[in-house]
């Protein structure tokens, strides 16, 4: 067994660490989402610091998920790069 100096925890060498699990991303829907899907806005989103909405029925091409509270990165035509949740969205068809 090994012993870590500074916390007193123990394992065993012989034992591999247990592999992080991907986190999976589910649109309003339920959907499974994965990087380069495009998403519709399922309803309106006032834009902070301006005057402008992302409008409902939006269509966003080739997203990007990362992990963060707002877990999809995109650029929206007329509005540019902006973060959405994926609980606004659902899978385009």
């Amino acid at each position: 067994m090994l012993v870590c100096p500074e916390c007193a925890h123990e394992w065993s060498p012989s034992v591999a660490p247990a592999a992080e699990t991907a986190r999976i991303y589910k649109d309003a829907n339920g959907n499974v989402l994965q990087d380069g899907d495009s998403v519709t806005v399922i309803k309106d989103l006032k834009l902070r610091g301006g005057s402008g909405v992302v409008k409902q029925g939006t269509k966003v091409k080739n997203i990007r998920l990362v992990d963060e509270d707002h877990d999809i990165d995109c650029k929206i035509d007329g509005l540019g790069a902006m973060k959405l949740k994926s609980e606004y969205v659902k899978k385009a068809l």
